[in-house]
């Protein structure tokens, strides 16, 4: 069995319920996380050029100040 991770931007209640209702009708083991986007990857304490980049991603505009975006995920899980 391999584990990959999926995130979902939902709209509503609704859309979760019907996701799950999906997984469990194609017998797929699931669980549901209760982090809200980028921001439950984030350490306790931040450095600006992170959190410009991930308001800047979340707005739709792209990284700034960073190279790639392997380089923003390894400042979020460093």
């Amino acid at each position: 069995m391999e584990t990959i991770n999926i995130i979902a931007h939902t709209k509503d209640a609704s859309q979760i319920e019907a996701i799950k209702a999906f997984m469990k009708a194609l017998k797929i083991k699931f669980e549901v996380s209760k982090e809200k986007g980028l921001y439950g990857k984030v350490t306790a304490k931040p450095n600006k050029e992170t959190l410009k980049a991930i308001t800047n991603i979340e707005a739709g505009k792209g990284l700034t100040r960073t190279k790639s975006h392997a380089d923003l995920m390894e400042k979020l899980n460093s």
